[in-house]
């Protein structure tokens, strides 16, 4: 097994916490779960609703992949978790669905918190394979 490559992306928001954005391992890379940031500051502004806050997760995942030549298509595994599951989980499906073409989706895990980080409604993480 190869050693463990510890990846932090120009471009990408400030992790909330001591975390790298992405672990690379044997051609496995593994995505923490982004918050709907705005800016790059870890205390930027969240924009409202879950649509909108979907979206800027999903646009930060997509930086953190750019940023090791990485796309969406790599990816094999998503985890979501949203703060009012019942209120957000059709959706946040919507949104989600749009990134993804039919037959090409990630295994997914969707599941209810009782708190992400700075009040998000949504946080996502993702598990990619290099070719």
């Amino acid at each position: 097994m190869s050693m463990p490559i510890f990846h932090m992306i120009a471009g990408a928001p400030d992790p909330v916490a001591p975390f790298s954005h992405a672990v690379e391992a044997d051609g496995w890379v593994f995505v923490t779960g982004q918050m709907p940031f705005e800016g790059l500051a870890n205390d930027s502004a969240y924009p409202e609703g879950i649509e909108a806050q979907t979206h800027q997760v999903m646009k930060n995942l997509t930086t953190v992949l750019s940023g090791i030549g990485l796309s969406l298509a790599n990816v094999v595994q998503v985890r979501v978790f949203l703060l009012d599951f019942d209120a957000h989980y059709a959706r946040m499906n919507a949104v989600y669905a749009s990134y993804f073409p039919p037959g090409r989706r990630p295994a997914r895990t969707c599941v209810g918190v009782t708190g992400l980080a700075r009040g998000a409604l949504v946080e996502i993480d993702m598990v990619a394979r290099r070719p």
